[in-house]
Formats: C-alpha cells, structure tokens, sequence
C-alpha cells in the first residue's frame, strides 16, 4: 500500500518492549516517528 502526502495512515499494531501492543488509532491526534533499523540486533 503507497500513502501520499497528507493522507492518514492506516491503524497498524506493533508489540512494545513491555510485552504489550500498541495501535496507531490509540495514538490519532499525537506527533508519531517510526523508526526502523535494519540489521540493529534488537528483539523487536
């Protein structure tokens, strides 16, 4: 799926360091950065 500029990103859930989920619908109306590093070694 290609977002463009402007459009809303669709909800998404992704595991937190807690051992719990985080939805992006649960973050609407918040300034949200994803960042990935690839090849980081990290458990998630």
């Amino acid at each position: 799926m290609q977002l463009h500029l402007g459009q809303e990103a669709p909800d998404f859930v992704l595991p937190n360091h807690l051992g719990g989920d985080v939805h992006l619908n649960d973050l609407r109306g918040m300034n949200v950065v994803l960042a990935f590093f690839p090849q980081a070694w990290t458990p998630i």
